[in-house]
């Protein structure tokens, strides 16, 4: 594949000038072990630890970089009651004890189907760095019924494939996760948020966003789509975004967040990686209307699933990164994301396909998400 280099204009949220991230052909960097979702980093004094799982086991990571070398360890889940078990998300507190995230699959949702099941998310807390993980419960859940004739060939209903970030404030986590079940009004990528105050007892304590107000249960509860379907979930030509890998970026201060795109075909198709960002976490409002950055095409390897970043900066992780940064896709690097608050608006896509418009100006609040989708 011929490397190229793209640029998108970035919508901004709160002026008229336009930010860009421009992305740049770099030697290939691959994360350890086998990986089937995001991978969620905490360091450790002078060593970046890393979470990864392809559901069994759950693997903790360690070394200098995200360069390695790395030594790797299957994490001791004796006392995690949700198996098997993806540890999506990850924040250490101050005073070393390891908050994580995780989405889970339980089987036998439809008897008959094994390929069909239900996700959620849920809790743990480790405080030996990862070694081990203690199970703080289920904290999102759909309300749904399992569509045992969903098409999709994975998920009946439920939440899954997400990320976390804390506020700069820290006063909440927020969860960007994805609804794969009930009406199609709901379905896509929603948000929830857990107070900081109640991280270490979370069951109980997440609320989704709805209708402009967080107050819909974890467990259960109605959402307001920030990132919505274009086709439902249950159809074989699924169209929506899914996957959400958020940041904090230091060098815009936005929040920005990398998803997948399927559509429109059976299996889940790649196609493409899509950026957005947002000034404020608390008013979904405020999220721009996506842009590509890549095609399925040009990933390069199938299934192509996963975007996430890996600040380069000290301190860098999934969630924490700035100017320059590591684009992975499936645990592989082969680009940089560079960001820039130039002036210049131009827009230059990077196929001859064409590609949807960035939209305007959307700073102005409403009392709800405006719910921007999939482009047609």
């Amino acid at each position: 594949m011929q490397l190229r280099f793209f640029i998108f204009g970035l919508v901004m949220l709160s002026c008229l000038n336009a930010q860009q991230v421009v992305v740049e052909p770099a030697s290939r960097v691959d994360l350890p072990t086998h990986i089937d979702g995001n991978t969620s980093a905490f360091w450790v004094d002078q060593t970046l630890h890393l979470f990864s799982s392809t559901g069994d086991p759950l693997m903790i990571s360690q070394g200098p970089s995200q360069f390695g070398p790395f030594s790797s360890q299957a994490v001791d889940v004796a006392r995690q009651l949700h198996l098997p078990v993806w540890v999506e998300a990850a924040w250490r507190d101050e005073d070393g004890t390891v908050y994580g995230w995780y989405h889970h699959e339980p089987g036998g949702v439809c008897p008959g189907k094994s390929d069909l099941t239900a996700p959620k998310i849920g809790a743990v807390v480790s405080y030996d760095n990862g070694a081990s993980v203690i199970d703080l419960g289920i904290v999102l859940e759909s309300g749904d019924a399992p569509d045992c004739n969903a098409k999709n060939g994975f998920f009946a209903t439920g939440h899954g494939d997400f990320s976390v970030v804390l506020d700069r404030q820290k006063q909440y986590f927020y969860f960007l996760f994805t609804n794969y079940g009930g009406d199609v009004s709901e379905q896509g990528v929603v948000t929830a948020r857990l107070a900081f105050a109640d991280r270490a007892n979370p069951a109980g304590a997440v609320h989704k966003y709805y209708q402009g107000e967080w107050i819909e249960p974890g467990i259960g509860g109605h959402m307001t789509p920030i990132f919505g379907a274009n086709r439902a979930w249950q159809r074989e030509d699924a169209d929506s975004f899914w996957g959400p890998s958020m940041h904090w970026n230091t060098y815009l201060e936005r929040y920005v967040v990398l998803m997948n795109r399927a559509c429109c075909k059976p299996g889940w198709p790649q196609e493409g990686i899509y950026l957005s960002n947002t000034i404020d976490l608390a008013d979904p409002s405020y999220w721009g209307q996506p842009v590509r950055i890549l095609s399925g095409d040009q990933i390069g390897h199938r299934p192509g699933y996963y975007p996430q970043v890996m600040g380069i900066e000290p301190g860098g992780t999934d969630t924490l990164a700035g100017e320059v940064s590591r684009l992975y896709i499936h645990g592989s690097s082969s680009w940089l994301l560079r960001f820039s608050n130039q002036d210049d608006q131009t827009v230059m896509p990077p196929d001859p396909d064409g590609l949807p418009d960035p939209v305007g100006d959307r700073a102005t609040r409403g009392a709800t998400a405006r719910r921007p989708k999939a482009p047609k």
